[in-house]
């Protein structure tokens, strides 16, 4: 079996994919709501990186969770079966209760730009759902993680292509 998903840096945090063919419609186009599989994916492999364990199991362990409030793409090109992306995250921004992960796909042989997805959670109270603010241990994670990006000699300017 080959895989299809595998982390490949820490900072910046980056995710090698490969399109499946289930993934695409007819025309062998990436479906639209695969995208959201990819950022959604690729979210909770970074968490499990921040937290250094399983995310679902930690987030219940310290009591939040992380539903999505927002998530937006800006498409650059179509993504076809058996290409090569490499997904990378920067913590855009961290606010009172949810934060933003941007996500830059770069096509694995010429670096061009696929997709920028913007994941927007918003940080809930287990059981109850209710906002709560950003819990100190995941922003303590974010913050360290700007900063080792802001540091790596490996880190990509967002926009870039």
């Amino acid at each position: 079996m080959t895989c299809t998903e595998a982390v490949v840096a820490a900072a910046p945090f980056t995710v090698r994919r490969r399109v499946k063919w289930g993934e695409c419609d007819p025309a062998g186009v990436v479906y639209t709501p695969s995208f959201s599989e990819y950022v959604i994916a690729t979210a909770e492999l970074f968490y499990e990186s921040l937290f250094d364990g399983p995310p679902q199991r930690t987030k219940d362990a310290l009591g939040f969770g992380t539903p999505t409030r927002a998530l937006a793409f800006d498409f650059r090109r179509s993504l076809w079966p058996d290409e090569m992306f490499d997904i990378t995250v920067s913590v855009e921004a961290i606010g009172t209760r949810s934060f933003t992960l941007a996500m830059t796909a770069r096509m694995r042989e010429s670096g061009e730009t696929a997709f920028i997805g913007r994941l927007t959670p918003i940080c809930v109270r287990r059981g109850s759902r209710d906002a709560i603010h950003v819990p100190a241990a995941l922003r303590e994670a974010l913050e360290q993680y700007q900063r080792a990006c802001e540091t790596s000699p490996h880190a990509n300017p967002l926009h870039q292509g």
